[in-house]
């Protein structure tokens, strides 16, 4: 099969990409390396790099002709560029979700498998949460909605602007995604390098986000791909699934967990919290399991793993900073 990864520097994108390669299938790896970086994907046996902006609706006709299923994830992640880029978020988010579209009518691609978010959901009215609650965008003020909000386009896209072109168009919300090279603009690395700093430079402190009672259910990278390759053997045609982990942790407690896997000694001290930040989130994935889908491995064993590598890569690279 040739299969296309856009955003396939990125991070979820990266280890997809190296999977499909790794399983045997030809991988068109596209990218502009805006927040991806290169390094991911290079030289990896069995895929070949397409440079070209995802909005770019010619460039990427060109990239995707003569595949069989194109792999839409592409976007402007990490929490603190919602904050401080939302126009490029929304850029990248809404009009490369068009010209996906667009050049798989052009190039004949019939199966599209598009990343959404848990974000559209901000503080969902149930949790755990099936993909049957309504998404919701509370206040258009808050550039934090600007990436929940291109994610709840680019679905409207995926399922309507080309509805009568496809054969199969999925969509997974992928709920609180980690691991190692992940970037640092995410709330698990940033915890690792403040409490590394926290150790370096003598304060014994660890300033958290809020008091920490906030929850999120975590799944760790790799079982994630593995869930987005069963969702496309398995799961059906105008389908959205939630993929992630029903481990449910408070913030104090990742934390916690944080400290242990680095092996540090700190007390843990409240902050002040995001404005939009949403309280509890824990996906329900009874779907997914239907299909045979459960994540294997836990926070414990995640973190340790993610911990070793920031410990080894704990400078962010100064030439990109939306890493």
């Amino acid at each position: 099969m040739k299969a296309v990864v856009t955003g396939a520097a990125g991070f979820i994108g990266a280890y997809l990409a190296r999977r499909l390669a790794d399983e045997g299938h030809e991988v068109v790896a596209v990218d502009n390396y805006l927040r991806g970086q290169p390094a991911r994907i290079a030289g990896h046996p069995g895929i070949t790099a397409a440079t070209c902006d995802v909005r770019d609706t010619e460039a990427l006709t060109a990239a995707i002709a003569g595949a069989q299923v194109v792999f839409h994830l592409a976007a402007i992640n990490g929490t603190e560029n919602f904050y401080q880029r939302p126009e490029l978020v929304l850029d990248v988010g809404v009009r490369g979700a068009l010209a996906v579209v667009d050049a798989c009518r052009a190039a004949g691609v019939y199966d599209l498998v598009v990343a959404s978010s848990a974000e559209v959901y901000q503080t969902p009215a149930i949790v755990p949460t099936d993909e049957s609650i309504a998404m919701v965008i509370p206040d258009p003020l808050n550039p934090r909605y600007s990436y929940g909000g291109s994610k709840l386009v680019s679905e409207l896209i995926a399922f309507n602007y080309g509805q009568d072109h496809f054969r199969k168009v999925q969509v997974f919300r992928p709920h609180n995604v980690y691991g190692p090279d992940m970037g640092w603009k995410h709330v698990i690395p940033q915890l690792i390098a403040k409490s590394i700093a926290a150790a370096e430079n003598g304060t014994g402190t660890l300033e958290i986000q809020g008091d920490g009672s906030e929850t999120r259910a975590f799944c760790y990278v790799e079982d994630v791909v593995d869930g987005i390759l069963k969702m496309y053997a398995h799961g059906a045609h105008r389908n959205v699934y939630h993929i992630g982990s029903m481990e449910e942790v408070a913030i104090l407690t990742l934390a916690q967990e944080v400290i242990a896997a680095l092996g540090l000694d700190l007390e843990i001290v409240p902050g002040p919290g995001m404005e939009g930040a949403t309280p509890r989130r824990c996906p329900d994935i009874a779907k997914m399991r239907a299909l045979g889908y459960d994540p294997r491995v836990d926070l414990k064993a995640g973190l340790q793993r993610t911990a070793s590598w920031y410990r080894e890569h704990q400078l962010a690279p100064e030439d990109n900073k939306l890493l």
